[in-house]
């Protein structure tokens, strides 16, 4: 889907990619939980459900939430960047398209890929 793009602009406090893993792991432990009750409860006792909070917290995982992240926002941070790092008109609007489309695509905000984009010019220097 070449022109796909996010429809609501919300993402994720994180450069994690998926919290599949995370979410999988919680769902293990939630399990082993559960079924180490039922073997303990008696039969004539009813059952509690574990709460999900009990086994392990949203705040462990990859990502820390999400927020609402203005397009208008983004375009401006992207100028930012790009008159920092362009020194000619076209390739500034070159570079500001790329980060926009990069943004979108990989779902980050562009403060945090400011942050990225930063970190990547340090290690090249």
């Amino acid at each position: 889907m070449s022109r796909s793009r996010r429809k609501t602009p919300i993402f994720g406090h994180t450069t994690a990619r998926s919290e599949a893993d995370d979410k999988r792991l919680w769902h293990k432990r939630w399990r082993a939980s559960e079924r180490d009750q039922l073997a303990t409860a008696g039969v004539d006792t009813d059952h509690v459900a574990v709460h999900r909070n009990a086994v392990s917290s949203t705040w462990d995982m990859a990502k820390d939430g999400k927020a609402w992240f203005d397009p208008s926002r983004q375009r401006e941070i992207s100028e930012r960047i790009a008159a920092r790092r362009a020194r000619l008109k076209p390739e500034r609007k070159a570079l500001q398209a790329r980060l926009l489309a990069v943004a979108l695509k990989i779902g980050v905000n562009l403060s945090e890929m400011r942050l990225m984009w930063l970190n990547l010019l340090e290690v090249q220097q």
